[in-house]
């Protein structure tokens, strides 16, 4: 992988969560629209008995993206939820839920893991831990 970004986030049974980070290539600048060829995130239950075991999320399992829906060819600074990190963001999703709960039991932790792909060069993984309360 060309970076990883892992984020802690908290988020309510059955809710949503928006998703944001500034997201740096390979050359340790911020990535543009243009990079990538493909996005596709999926939500996974972790097992706190076991480590590496996760299971996906029916309904969040490799669901593509469109680039220019979540990416920003320039940091975004003007948004009130960078009240604790005011450097921007170049990453920003939120969750659907519409037709698939992503957080559907209380009490379990979660992984969002997205995957960017680049028109050339290695995938760029961002990952959300979640603890759903």
């Amino acid at each position: 992988m060309a970076n990883a970004v892992a984020t802690k986030a908290l988020v309510f049974k059955n809710g949503t969560l928006t998703c944001m980070a500034r997201v740096v290539g390979a050359d340790a600048t911020a990535i543009v629209q243009a990079e990538l060829s493909s996005i596709a995130y999926s939500v996974y239950a972790l097992d706190p008995d076991d480590e590496d075991a996760q299971t996906v999320v029916t309904g969040h399992d490799g669901t593509a993206l469109t680039v220019a829906s979540v990416v920003y060819d320039t940091l975004q600074t003007d948004d009130d939820r960078l009240a604790v990190d005011s450097t921007g963001y170049n990453f920003l999703h939120e969750i659907d839920v519409s037709t698939a709960e992503a957080f559907p039991v209380r009490g379990v932790n979660y992984l969002v893991h997205y995957e960017l792909t680049p028109t050339s060069g290695q995938v760029i993984d961002v990952q959300f831990c979640v603890d759903c309360k």
